[in-house]
């Protein structure tokens, strides 16, 4: 017998459709890689107040943005654009200015949001477990969060960490 179900998708989209339907009614999400530092405003604006609404939960997935924010080549499975990386350092620059590594930037930004349930890094070698323990556990002073609002690389009504 299945006692809950729910939809693993990349794109904001089909959970939103799922959502105005009036049956079949699902338990939780997976959203992979829409609600990172990456990519956060349209899930923000258009899923997330649905989801609260209906006392479900969002499990991100890639918090990292397929490796993009911790140094690695691809976003969305591709390589990064030159705009994707020139937010990516603009994003690094600020949290070297705190001394914040950005996995816990990203890992704790995506887990903020009251709608998220739980995120999935992925770890490609068993010590990225502890890495994102790490990260997970890691004080991020609010001067840097202020300066990610201030410069325009966080949504002004994101939630956010602390």
């Amino acid at each position: 017998m299945i006692k809950a179900w729910g939809l693993g998708v990349n794109k904001v989209e089909p959970i939103e459709i799922l959502l105005d339907l009036d049956e079949p009614q699902p338990n939780a999400f997976l959203l992979a890689g829409r609600y990172t530092l990456l990519d956060h405003s349209r899930a923000l604006q258009r899923l997330m107040p649905k989801v609260q609404e209906r006392g479900l939960g969002v499990i991100v997935g890639g918090p990292y943005s397929s490796g993009a924010l911790v140094g690695g080549p691809n976003f969305e499975y591709a390589p990064a654009s030159p705009e994707i990386l020139a937010k990516i350092a603009a994003i690094k620059a600020i949290a070297d200015r705190h001394g914040v590594s950005m996995k816990a930037a990203g890992l704790q930004f995506s887990l903020a949001h009251p709608a998220v349930a739980a995120t999935i890094p992925g770890a490609s070698r068993p010590e990225r477990i502890a890495e994102d323990r790490t990260a997970f556990e890691a004080v991020i002073p609010a001067a840097f969060w202020s300066e990610m609002r201030a410069e325009g690389l966080v949504d002004p009504t994101a939630p956010l960490p602390g």
